[in-house]
């Protein structure tokens, strides 16, 4: 344990050993805040500390198993018992244990976004609720964020909800939450708001968990919500100790219920609260960090701190002018060539960093036209991809039959001829009756307005279901799942379509088998319920896998806590990254001036940052200035480069292309009406947004607006009365 103390800089070993009270590790990008964590949990364990009493929590999972697998490096297999893992998964875990409490049963279902979404959409079509611009996707964020900051259907409806508008959004909220018990289901927010009625409601229950918890370390602590910071507060007293680490210059997470002041206020609401700073950066150089300096420090709202390394000076920046985004993604593309040619490095070495998904198709295109092999982060998840949920959702079925969103799933898969129109009359059955909806498929032969030869199908459902309800105790999680996918015919029908995207689906069932074949050989006493809720809480980058040859590809959110020696940053335009032209507040500014930083600071040795004149989106060439955060960085930091001119110079001068910009992007005059594709405009009662189209002339103009808050509208000129932005 010695010789790994003295391997730790002044500051860090400091952290370590502090143990006397609350304490707030300040960690810088780069200072290594996973070293310091993973050493003071080995730490802790050496100065008496049973394992089951110490409780780290961080935000993947990924995260939390490589922690654990260097704490066991450490200290041994007594690891193994330490109480480690996400927020999420902690307190599902909890919940488990504690579910009949809170009158579910332990077998509860866990939707994700998707069947949270679902849900939302079944709710509004029974309430028959349309909002005019609002999806159930838009919906169910609402309901998300009124969670996150812990605001209840009935707080909502009693104290906030004044329009029409609103009081729909809060019936469907409170529907939505009544569905959910319904279902013996919770959403990822419950995992968060249902330790604190727990808590809350029965003391001897938060007593426990107090007495069990004696150390509490927190990772990221800047990403906590309103709801984690209680579920904190309400596990520590005075005879606790708890350590948080975080930077907030790196709180990216604002737009999902991230709450900067957790870490702002940490001193004020534990007030003998001593706080740490990791200064010295062990990633970057200096030229890396003086670049992101810069630019960060035109926040307001941050806790002081210099970033300092000892690494090289390094190489300036490279800003690349690029036409349009086909030219940008050439100019990556000659880049990353010269990189692995010059430097010697392997296409894992490089990153490509975009503020929004929509970016990636171009950079895939011409990825694949220079075969150079790439891995996208956080598109489309494995236990996402419909064939893989069509299964699950029958898993998920025999462990819960009071799961409905996913019983609706599986109703007519593979195709077994039972419409819409008959679950709905199945449904409202259900409901007329008090039943679930597997419940009334018992008796469906009741439900005279469905058709015999669909009731003969519903029967025929029912009793695969019960059989394979049946079975899961006696046969292994591997044995049920392999026979599931024999008996409905999931392989041979895939073959037998024979196209891509089957063969595609078959390859996915293929790996899906293989997965719960490893997790049954991992987890010999594996459940089901244990399967379905280790599977729930898996995130994007849990299933990234660092020994591909491949460059990566992700948004600046998904490359949090990663590190690469090549960067590339792309699309720093306005209204993209920035994504917002107009900011209704300076903390969605800073925020997005945070994220940039993040960016810039996932590099070792080089960073690329690319922005293009013109770039095709909603349907349009849109022309847009390059990003502000450009323009803030230090001018001895980085070199400008021409894509396809050819040009380079070592400092920003004014050129032809600069004139582009000034013709094609100043504000024009208030009172000429001249609206172009692309102008910002306000509307008088949808606000503010962004002119996609015209169409016609004089009385008969059509303008299509892509409004920031009610989406695209189109609009008769003469009577828009649309104005400049």
């Amino acid at each position: 344990m010695k010789k790994l103390l003295n391997s730790l800089n002044e500051s860090q070993l400091k952290a370590v050993e502090y143990n006397k009270s609350a304490h707030m590790i300040v960690a810088g990008a780069g200072s290594g805040k996973t070293r310091v964590l993973t050493v003071k949990i080995a730490y802790l364990l050496n100065e008496g500390y049973e394992p089951e009493s110490i409780l780290s929590l961080t935000f993947t999972n990924k995260a939390a198993n490589e922690m654990k697998e260097r704490v066991q490096k450490i200290v041994g297999a007594k690891a193994k018992k330490i109480w480690m893992g996400t927020f999420h998964s902690t307190f599902a875990r909890i919940l488990r244990t504690e579910a009949e409490t809170l009158n579910y049963r332990t077998n509860y279902s866990i939707y994700d976004k998707e069947d949270s979404v679902s849900l939302v959409n079944n709710v509004m079509n029974a309430l028959d609720i349309q909002l005019d611009g609002m999806t159930p996707a838009k919906v169910h964020h609402k309901i998300s964020n009124f969670k996150n900051h812990m605001i209840s259907p009935e707080d909502y409806a009693d104290n906030i909800a004044k329009s029409a508008f609103e009081r729909k959004i809060g019936q469907i909220y409170a529907e939505y939450n009544k569905r959910l018990i319904e279902n013996n289901a919770m959403d990822f927010d419950d995992l968060l708001l249902k330790p604190i009625e727990l808590f809350s409601n029965n003391l001897k229950i938060l007593q426990k968990y107090r007495k069990q918890f004696k150390y509490i370390l927190v990772d990221e602590f800047q990403d906590t919500n309103k709801a984690q910071y209680e579920i904190l507060k309400m596990l520590t007293t005075t005879r606790h100790k708890i350590c948080v680490v975080g930077d907030d210059a790196q709180s990216i997470y604002g737009w999902r219920g991230a709450d900067l002041s957790n870490m702002l206020n940490f001193e004020k609401d534990f007030p003998k609260a001593q706080t740490f700073r990791l200064e010295q950066n062990y990633r970057s150089t200096q030229m890396i960090l003086k670049a992101a300096d810069s630019v960060i420090k035109n926040n307001k709202t941050q806790i002081p701190k210099t970033l300092w390394t000892e690494n090289e000076e390094g190489e300036k920046l490279t800003v690349v002018k690029c036409s349009d985004e086909k030219d940008e993604a050439i100019q990556i593309i000659k880049r990353i060539k010269k990189e692995v040619a010059t430097r010697k490095l392997s296409y894992n070495d490089i990153a490509i960093l975009y503020r929004i998904n929509s970016q990636s198709r171009t950079l895939e295109d011409a990825m694949r036209r220079d075969k150079i092999p790439y891995k996208i982060i956080g598109g489309v998840e494995f236990y996402r991809r419909k064939e893989i949920k069509d299964i699950l959702g029958y898993l998920r079925v025999f462990a819960n039959q009071d799961d409905e969103e996913s019983l609706l799933r599986i109703m007519n898969f593979p195709q077994r001829g039972i419409g819409n129109t008959s679950i709905t009359k199945m449904i409202a059955f259900a409901r007329k009756w008090n039943l679930n909806l597997f419940q009334t498929m018992a008796r469906v032969f009741e439900v005279i307005e469905v058709k015999e030869r669909i009731q003969k199908n519903v029967k025929q459902f029912k009793l695969l279901l019960d059989k394979y309800i049946g079975l899961k105790d006696e046969l292994s999680l591997s044995e049920l799942t392999s026979a599931l996918v024999d008996e409905l015919g999931l392989l041979k029908m895939y073959k037998e379509e024979n196209t891509p995207e089957s063969l595609a689906r078959l390859e996915n069932v293929h790996e899906l088998l293989k997965s719960i074949n490893e997790f049954c050989a991992e987890n010999k006493k594996a459940s089901l319920d244990q399967y379905l809720a280790d599977i729930s809480l898996i995130a994007g980058i849990d299933n990234m896998k660092d020994e591909e040859n491949s460059v990566t590809m992700m948004t600046v959110h998904s490359a949090k806590g990663l590190e690469f020696p090549i960067v590339f940053v792309t699309g720093l335009e306005e209204d993209i990254f920035p994504l917002n032209q107009r900011f209704d507040e300076d903390s969605r500014q800073e925020e997005e001036r945070r994220l940039f930083y993040v960016a810039i600071t996932r590099a070792e040795d080089k960073v690329y940052i690319t922005h293009a004149r013109s770039r095709y989106r909603f349907g349009e060439v849109a022309y847009q200035s390059r990003s502000r955060f450009i323009e803030e960085l230090d001018e001895s930091t980085y070199e400008e480069e021409f894509g396809n001119i050819g040009r380079k110079s070592s400092k920003r001068k004014k050129s032809i292309y600069d004139e582009f910009y000034q013709e094609s992007y100043d504000d024009y005059n208030q009172d000429s009406r001249s609206f172009r594709v692309g102008s910002r405009v306000v509307h008088e009662v949808f606000g503010n947004g962004k002119i996609l189209a015209i169409n016609g002339q004089g009385d008969m103009q059509k303008i299509s607006v892509a409004f920031d808050e009610y989406g695209v509208k189109h609009l008769l000129s003469k009577f828009a009365n649309l104005k400049m932005a």
